[in-house]
Order: C-alpha cells, then sequence, then structure tokens
C-alpha cells in the first residue's frame, strides 16, 4: 500500500513557474514508477512525466523542455518542476505510484494558469 500526497498547486500566470511535490509513504520501496499526470475539466487524464526507479525519465511531447520530473530519495517524493506554464495546462495534477501489481494514485493538486 502506498499513499501520496500533492502540493504545490496553485495560480499563476502565463509564462510564470510552479513545482509540485509528492510525497509518498506506506511501500515505497515496492514503487517502480512515479509519474504526474493531469486531467482539465471534460479531457482524459493524460500523462505529464514519469521516472522509473533507475531514473529513466519520460515526458509527454506538449511538456518537453518545460516540466521536469525528479526525485528525492531520502524524502520519498517526487516533484514536477513547471517552467514557461502556459494556458492549456491548466488542470488537476495527479502524482501517481505504480508497483508490480497495482497502482495508486493521489488526491491532486489544481494548476490554474491565467493571467
Amino acid at each position: 500500500q502506498v499513499q501520496l500526497v500533492e502540493s504545490g498547486g496553485g495560480l499563476v500566470q502565463p509564462g510564470g513557474s510552479l513545482r509540485l511535490s509528492c510525497a509518498a509513504s506506506g511501500s515505497i520501496f515496492s514503487i517502480l514508477v512515479m509519474g504526474w499526470y493531469r486531467q482539465a475539466p471534460g479531457k482524459q487524464r493524460e500523462l505529464v512525466a514519469d521516472i522509473t526507479r533507475d531514473g529513466s525519465e519520460n515526458y509527454a511531447e506538449p511538456v518537453k523542455g518545460r516540466f521536469t520530473i525528479s526525485r528525492d530519495n531520502a524524502k520519498s517524493t517526487v516533484y514536477l518542476q513547471m517552467n514557461s506554464l502556459k494556458p492549456e495546462d491548466t488542470a488537476v495534477y495527479y502524482c501517481k505510484a505504480v508497483l508490480k501489481f497495482g497502482s495508486y494514485w493521489g488526491q491532486g493538486t489544481q494548476v490554474t494558469v491565467s493571467s
């Protein structure tokens, strides 16, 4: 069992930056992949970025070059550094932990990019 708590969302102007955090607890050593997903109203939840246990990073094309996923193993936390934010980045951002036989989601944190 893994529990995930996101934080760091909020309102930011276009072109601004925001850093999301996802603190994991529980069976953290069983986690294979940590990822960030987002879902805007009326849209499907989509992958933003993920990072594997060995440190390999993967990004969705719309965020490449703007977002960076990282880990702090000592704090059992993954981050999503979001730069050059655009209005289309507005969504609820969810943290996901993938284990061998299941996955877990955080509650989500709202990111709103607006002037």
